[in-house]
């Protein structure tokens, strides 16, 4: 592991992004969150990770209260992010989003710091608002330690960024079973193009958003099969902590209940066996087996089609997205499954593939059922 976390031995971070909140359903309970906090540095976690959009900064505010005015500064380790697409319309305003973060939190500095949400269609502001040179600049002055991005494209460009910014720190991607082959989210491929460039990664949605914390019958009937009485989040985080080059593993924690979960198999961690490996696969193949969209993944559609549409990916996203909606719909995963390639609103019904298709699918139709996934 790179000295980048040669001090950070605990592998579980706290997201700072689903704190509780009080019964209006708006206001951070930083009560709670200093329990939470308090539990969390007792166990020996010390890994924080917030950002300037979170709560429309309220994230930032309340872990001053909970953490920074409770704790001497050594003790823990704090990161947050630089949004250059949202609550902000130029350079000068992008830059303030740092020194508001740093008055919000009291921190002082920021051990880790990090561009935000890298997408296809945003990742050139940072270039347009000259980030890059800005984070070098913070790092020559002290006031962040570390510095990287977080990332929801393709492999393809995070190959392209980490070529281009070898200097960076550290990535964060979006790691868990149930992406690990999903078109949309490309973990596999993002996780092996970090590893190729060497960066230490941290994973955000180990357990997609809590999706995985109640997985779908097939595959909680997969992890019951064991006999094991640990949670089915346990087998998520689990997961992606066991990866070689991950050095924390952000969970999203919202109440104290899910913080002593998260502690009872992370505080004592032990990577996967081969034999829980194998539960994952087989967790992964029921996940395959609930298709919404009876799509086999045979690509015989696709080699005929003349506007060259990834026709089983934007399936494979759509059932995704059916199963386990996130915060936009899919409609990021799609973005990233169609790059450079046909979208389902480019199709001319030619019908190509609907003779082609083995299963005898009225594929024509169902790409129409796939239009609510463009942006």
């Amino acid at each position: 592991m790179s000295d980048c976390f040669k001090n950070d031995v605990f592998k579980l971070g706290f997201g700072l992004m689903r704190l509780p909140k009080l019964a209006d359903g708006k206001t951070i309970d930083v009560e709670q969150t200093k329990k939470m906090v308090d539990l969390f540095i007792a166990a020996g976690g010390t890994y924080f990770d917030t950002a300037y959009v979170y709560d429309n900064g309220e994230s930032e505010a309340a872990i001053r209260q909970a953490l920074v005015d409770r704790y001497p500064r050594e003790s823990y380790t704090l990161c947050t992010k630089l949004c250059a697409w949202m609550q902000c319309e130029d350079e000068a305003s992008a830059k303030q989003q740092f020194y508001t973060s740093l008055e919000r939190t009291g921190a002082g500095y920021f051990d880790y710091y990090l561009l935000h949400a890298f997408q296809l269609g945003n990742y050139k502001k940072y270039d347009e608002y000259r980030l890059w040179d800005f984070m070098k600049e913070l790092k020559e002055k002290g006031l962040i330690k570390r510095y990287g991005f977080s990332f929801h494209a393709t492999p393809e460009l995070l190959d392209e960024l980490l070529t281009a910014h070898p200097e960076v720190d550290f990535v964060q991607l979006q790691i868990n079973y149930a992406d690990w082959e999903n078109p949309g989210v490309a973990s596999r491929g993002c996780y092996e193009v970090a590893r190729k460039h060497d960066k230490p990664i941290t994973v955000m949605e180990p357990i997609k958003g809590g999706a995985l914390a109640n997985p779908i019958p097939a595959v909680k009937a997969v992890f019951d099969a064991t006999g094991s009485t640990q949670s089915y989040s346990s087998w998520a985080v689990r997961f992606a902590a066991s990866l070689d080059g991950v050095a924390v593993t952000l969970s999203g924690m919202s109440n104290v209940a899910q913080m002593e979960d998260n502690l009872s198999y992370m505080k004592d961690f032990k990577p996967l066996s081969e034999e829980e490996l194998a539960v994952i696969r087989k967790a992964q193949d029921a996940l395959d087996a609930d298709k919404s969209i009876p799509c086999t993944a045979c690509h015989y559609c696709v080699k005929g089609c003349p506007m060259q549409i990834p026709i089983p990916e934007i399936f494979l996203v759509k059932n995704r997205a059916t199963v386990y909606p996130s915060w936009d719909g899919g409609k990021s995963d799609y973005t990233v499954a169609t790059h450079g390639q046909g979208k389902a609103s480019d199709c001319v019904e030619c019908g190509q593939c609907e003779s082609a298709c083995p299963q005898q699918l009225k594929v024509i139709s169902l790409l129409k059922s796939c239009l609510d996934l463009e942006q």
